[in-house]
């Protein structure tokens, strides 16, 4: 087994987070709400960058014992072929979505390296902003999708308890840790311009949690400083096995934890997804979160098939429209941003290499 890396323990830089997080911390949830609110004016003004999630396939060869697509579940298995691909993003762009994440489980013969990269070639052809939610990749990988018009990545290390993680990932790529763990840095390398971290709050001691995504952070941002970074904050949500988390995260830690971010990383794009209800979504809008999903299905085939009555990954808790989440913002004075950028962010590392490709292949 490999051994975790010295950042992972390195307790030098965590000190003021650590404070703001204590469960005795002295720090109010007010006073950390005013100055998070003033950071977030200062460095994003009064805006929300949104964007849409796209399950491509729930094929899955790894055993998590938290996930809906999980190996073992009895849930149907499907994939997008490149037709139903197109039909997603035209019922997507219909809602004025133009900034997308496509997600797949883990690699499968089903849903492997090529399947996702003619994806991305088909998406970018049609969408402003790609980026993806799979499985790890090699650099040479990543170099790939970068090529074919991928600009990011998001991968969460669910939890960076290593004995944790040992325990709930039964079987399957997904049990290495380190493997996982070098993952966003070797998407940097090969060329993805963003990468998302996050864990998923519920399945270990959120606090501890917390502080090595952090730590991630504040090691890739050394080596990668021209890189975008974006922090998630999900939590657990009712999925197709039922699993319960045995250290739940209320609606004040997880506000909390949200400012504290904000407040130690003011740069970076703070991300809440429509795990989250309304009423908090609502809250959060201009305090702290400066990215959010809308519309969200976690369904495979759930956009060009709103009536989808399977089940996805998870069940969402905010399903208002599009235009309802957009009055809602508007009403506190926020502007939603479905595009800020031009379509040649969307392009392969080297200026001299072209983005172009036949509308059904997959670029190499």
């Amino acid at each position: 087994m490999r051994v975790s890396p010295e950042w992972l323990t390195d307790n030098r830089d965590t000190a003021a987070l650590a404070a703001m997080l204590a469960p005795d911390s002295l720090f109010s949830l007010e006073t950390l709400a005013a100055e998070s609110r003033a950071i977030t004016l200062r460095r994003f003004g009064q805006t929300m960058t949104l964007y849409a999630p796209l399950y491509l396939s729930n094929y899955c060869s790894s055993g998590c014992a938290y996930c809906g697509f999980a190996s073992d579940r009895t849930t149907p298995r499907h994939r997008l072929e490149p037709d139903d691909i197109r039909q997603e993003l035209n019922a997507m762009k219909k809602i004025g979505i133009s900034d997308i994440l496509l997600l797949t489980g883990e690699r499968t013969a089903a849903a492997d390296f090529e399947y996702l990269q003619q994806s991305v070639a088909i998406a970018a052809q049609e969408m402003q902003r790609v980026s993806v939610e799979a499985f790890p990749m090699s650099v040479s990988e990543y170099r790939k999708l970068a090529d074919c018009g991928c600009t990011g990545i998001t991968i969460y290390q669910e939890t960076y308890n290593r004995q944790r993680y040992k325990t709930l990932h039964r079987w399957g790529p997904k049990k290495d840790f380190i493997d996982r763990l070098e993952t966003p840095a070797r998407a940097l390398e090969g060329g993805i311009k963003t990468v998302g971290l996050g864990v998923l709050l519920g399945l270990s001691d959120p606090v501890e949690d917390a502080l090595s995504l952090y730590r991630h952070l504040r090691h890739l941002g050394h080596t990668y400083w021209r890189a975008g970074m974006s922090v998630s904050f999900p939590r657990m949500r009712p999925q197709t096995g039922g699993y319960e988390p045995p250290f739940p995260v209320d609606h004040h830690l997880l506000a909390r934890m949200i400012f504290a971010f904000r407040i130690s990383l003011p740069d970076t794009e703070l991300v809440l997804s429509t795990r989250e209800s309304a009423a908090f979504r609502d809250g959060m809008a201009g305090l702290g979160i400066t990215r959010m999903s809308i519309e969200s299905r976690t369904t495979v085939g759930g956009y060009h098939d709103p009536g989808n009555q399977e089940k996805g990954q998870f069940d969402i808790c905010d399903d208002r429209t599009a235009k309802e989440f957009c009055t809602a913002l508007r009403t506190k004075n926020i502007e939603p941003v479905f595009k800020n950028w031009e379509p040649a962010y969307n392009g392969p590392v080297s200026p001299n290499s072209s983005p172009a490709i036949p509308e059904t292949q997959p670029c190499h």
